[in-house]
This record gives structure tokens, sequence and C-alpha cells, in this order.
């Protein structure tokens, strides 16, 4: 078909089914983004009335936490119900109307679906633990102990020990990835993809725009329970679980990324197909391979749309090299693939912190990290109150709620210091976030003083500045939807070209607190404002302040 007969084909007012090309998703935690009925735990209401400040920022869509009916030992990721909502958060009929008033300003709604695991609590699991012989038996992953009573093999949980729970009533081990109250759902059983599939399509006619799916390559395991091999300790990498967590001494060949959920993802895709415009994003823990698995997963056009690895989430500082690094390694695990890159969320610390321990300008450099996230080759999660700059809030002991940073402490203080109640009036009681007297995390007074309200309609701000780039990346499809070619430039200077068509732009960046100088590139450049950096240039030669970025187009 010629393209102008596809274009006539093709009606005017079709849904866009490539909007997820280059989009940014904004992340909303439910807990801690707003209350709306004074118990100071967020809920679907309060993300309601707040989603005109995302529409403000720019974003394309919203990626929404779990907010599932759940026992919230995992805070939600531990599901008792798919297809109802936990009267913490509201109703169906909240959720519908979050859906319209998205809708109404031109947002996509995306929500996390959780089917490698569910909660001990959910009805599937007490029929499976009840008997080895009930109808959901064999729903869940179980296995006799060894003669001598130990675990069926050495496989570990993320969250500290064994990733086998011995039950007395089937005399047998479930397997367990996260915590024992997260049992495995074993989708070598064709049922349960089905009824995993039936949940997706459930959403789906609800209107949903997508999906972001959790923990997406440890959906299989393999079924002779082999042993996962000792990993050579140069190989170790603490950016899917904590460097105190002996989980990363092991090579995970066996307990995830297994070849069988390739089928299972082509089924999951063909589900999607059958609405208009629908997308989704699988998140890949794997330390070892995690942009090849993000290849395997979004090649073809068969299987995910995007994903996104933990590359940019990992505690080592970004560098120049690493960001090239990380492109290049992504476009040969994925020549056909498409990536979708947080430098922050809900299971990390919050990237200015991670990153700039030592920074005197947080600000500053939070400003910059934005422009190379928004500029980068792939989609985009922003993460709430990453917008505003928020760092990692230092949370007692005693107001601890994550079993993670409770297990680790004080080596690894777990998730709950990203995880702390969105601050939206600096001068309202909580923040704007709860009338409440006791929110379900402490807000900090340095979160308090960077709110909304402190921020919005300041040029200087953190906030201001994100949405000046979030309108510079919409009028330069450049820099969502182009090809990446980097430049050769020395640290503390990373540079790199977007190209889309005809158009090609040049994107150059200060990774330093100090000023330093380059020169434009061979060709003519036009150069480009509205970004909200400003760069001195005499000639070809150009002065990047301390946190600096230039951008020019070629002409």
């Amino acid at each position: 078909m010629s393209i102008s007969a596809e274009a006539a084909a093709t009606p005017s007012n079709a849904p866009d089914r490539d909007w997820w090309r280059g989009a940014v998703i904004y992340q909303i935690y439910p807990r801690s983004f707003q209350d709306s009925n004074g118990d100071g735990i967020g809920d679907l209401k309060g993300i309601t009335a707040r989603l005109p400040h995302i529409a403000a920022l720019g974003a394309d869509a919203v990626w929404i936490s779990p907010f599932f009916p759940s026992p919230m030992k995992d805070f939600g990721y531990d599901v008792s119900n798919y297809i109802d909502v936990d009267p913490m958060f509201g109703t169906l009929s909240d959720f519908d109307g979050l859906i319209a008033e998205a809708h109404r300003l031109g947002i996509k709604v995306m929500i996390d679906l959780v089917m490698s695991h569910s909660s001990d609590q959910h009805p599937w699991f007490i029929e499976s633990r009840s008997s080895r012989f009930n109808p959901k038996a064999d729903w869940y992953v179980w296995s006799d102990a060894k003669p001598d009573g130990s675990p069926p093999n050495n496989w570990l949980s993320i969250f500290g020990g064994s990733a086998w729970h011995w039950d007395p009533t089937r005399m047998q081990y479930y397997m367990h990835n996260f915590l024992t109250s997260q049992p495995d759902l074993n989708l070598h059983n064709a049922e349960v993809q089905d009824a995993l599939l039936d949940l997706t399509r459930f959403w789906l006619k609800r209107g949903v725009d997508g999906f972001r799916l959790d923990t997406i390559n440890f959906y299989f395991h393999d079924k002779e329970l082999r042993d996962n091999p000792a990993l050579d300790p140069s190989r170790r990498n603490a950016s899917t679980a904590p460097a105190v967590n002996p989980y990363n001494f092991q090579e995970h060949l066996y307990d995830k990324s297994r070849p069988e959920n390739i089928d299972f993802l082509k089924r999951f895709r063909a589900v999607l197909n059958e609405f208009p415009a629908i997308a989704a994003v699988g998140e890949v823990g794997d330390s070892q391979r995690g942009l090849e698995i993000v290849g395997e997963y979004t090649s073809g056009g068969d299987k995910m749309h995007m994903c996104y690895a933990f590359e940019f989430l990992a505690p080592d500082v970004l560098t120049p090299a690493r960001v090239e690094e990380t492109q290049h390694a992504f476009a040969a695990a994925a020549p056909e693939g498409w990536v979708c890159w947080a430098f922050s969320n809900h299971d990390v610390v919050r990237h200015v912190s991670r990153w700039g321990q030592e920074v005197l300008d947080r600000d500053g450099y939070a400003k910059m990290l934005s422009a190379i996230l928004l500029s980068q080759r792939g989609s985009v999660c922003i993460y709430q109150g990453e917008e505003l700059g928020l760092t990692e809030a230092d949370i007692a002991y005693a107001d601890l709620q994550d079993p993670y940073g409770i297990q680790f402490w004080p080596e690894f203080k777990g998730r709950d210091g990203c995880r702390t109640p969105m601050p939206w009036d600096a001068q309202a009681l909580q923040a704007g976030f709860s009338t409440a007297e006791r929110t379900w995390l402490p807000i900090p007074v340095e979160h308090q003083l960077k709110a909304v309200s402190a921020q919005y309609g300041d040029p200087a701000s953190v906030l201001e500045q994100y949405r000046r780039f979030l309108a510079f990346r919409k009028t330069n499809p450049a820099l969502s939807k182009g090809e990446i070619s980097f430049l050769a430039t020395e640290e503390p200077l990373l540079a790199y070209e977007r190209q889309y068509g005809n158009e090609t732009i040049l994107c150059m960046f200060n990774m330093s607190p100090n000023s330093s100088s380059t020169a434009l590139p061979d060709g003519n450049w036009e150069v480009l404002e509205g970004h909200g950096f400003e760069t001195p240039f005499e000639g070809r030669q150009i002065e990047l302040p301390a946190w600096g970025a230039f951008f020019a187009r070629h002409v």
C-alpha cells in the first residue's frame, strides 16, 4: 500500500496506536499522591483532583501503582483481588471517574499489573494450599522437600532468605520471589494464563490505555527446579537487590527470565490488540542481562511495546560514559526494540540523592538531569515529586513501613524514603496532602519547602524547568522519536545528536559543578531557545555553565 493510500484508508480521528513511542509517563504512587478523605493515605479521588497538575506539567500518560484489594504487606504489590479497588483507595466508580477526567484532560491511564505472584490471601492461593488435589492445586509453584527436609533448591528471595516457604497443610514448600506472603503463580499452567488474560480484559473494557507489568521476567520458573550457579563477585550488581542481600551472589538462570515467557507475552499482546491504541511497558529486573531481556521482549512487534531495565536506576553515579554505554548496549541488544527510561521510581533512592550526595546545587543538578532524561532515545517515566527536585527522605526506624527496610536496617533503609507523600502546599497542614494529624509516612520539612505551591510560576524552580522542557520536547519531535548518535567529547561533557526525518538536534551537557568550554561541531547550527538553559556562546565557542545544557538545530 502506498503512503497516500494508507493515509486515505485511516480516518483522521482514528486513535494513535503509536502514542507510547516517546511518551512521557508520570508515575503515581497512590498511597502518597493525594488524600481526599482525611485518613492520611492517598486515594483515587485524590489522584483525580490532582490530574490538572500532571496535565499542566505536560505528561502524556500516568502509570498508577497498584490500588487493588490487598493485605498491604507489600503495599499493594500483594494482590488479593485483581478486579476491584481496595476500600482504602475508593471504589470502581471512583476509578471510572478518574479515567473520565484523565481522558478529558488528554492524559492516558496505565495501571500496574502484578502477575508473577499474588497475595497469600487471594482466593486462588487459599484454595491451592488447602490440599494437593483441589482444582487450583497447581496454580502456584509447589514442591516437596528434599529428603533432609530442606527446600527444593538454592533459589533466594529478593526480600532475603530462601525463595521457598514451608506450608504445613500441604506438607510442601511454595515458591515466593518476594515476601513469604507473595506466593508465585505457576504460569506453566494454561488455566493460570487464561485467568490473568481475563483480568487484563476486565481493565481494558473499563477504559485503561495500557499497563505497566511488574517483574515481567519473573513469570516462569525452571520446571526441573535446578539450582542457580554462583555468580562471580566481579559481576555482582546491586541494582536488582541491595548489596547487603545475598540474592546478588547467584546467577539467576533458573528462577526467572525463562524462555517460556516469550509465548505468554505474545498471548498478552494479542489481548491488547483486541482494543485500540493500547500500550504496555514491562519492568525487567535482571542485573546481569537486563538489556538483553528487554531486547527479547520488545522485538518483533508481537510482545511488549516497551520495557525498562535498571541501568539508570542503579546506584552508580551517572556520567557521560554511562549514558553513552547504556544507549549503545540497548541498541546492540534490542535493535528492533523500544525502551522506557527512568531515573527514579517507588523502589529506589531518589536520583538527586542517589547520584548527588556531593552536589551543592541540587536544583541545578536536578534540572540538568531532567534534560538528559527527557532527551534520551526512548520513552520516559517521571516519578511523582521528581519534578519538584525532591531528595530522599530520611525516615526514622520507628516510622518505617517497608518490610524490606525493616529486614535489612540499618545497612539498607528500604524504600520508604522515596515514597513519602507528595507536597502540594508549603503553607498547609501536611503540605496539602492530607488533613489528617498523621500521614502514613511523615512529610519531611525540606519537602514541604519544595511544595508545588512554592515552585509554581517561579521561573527559577525545578518544577517550571520540567514544564518548559516537556513543552520543548513536544515542539521538537526528534527528542521524543528520533535516533541518537553520540559525539566524541571529554568528560564532564556529554554530547549527542537526535535525528528524526530531516531534523537533527544537537544536545550538549556539562555534567559538573564547574563551567566548561567546547565548540560547536562542524556544520551550520541554529541555536534553540525555550528549553530553560542559558548558555553563552560566541562564534562557534560555547561556554557551558555548571550543570548547563545547550541545544541547536542543524540547518
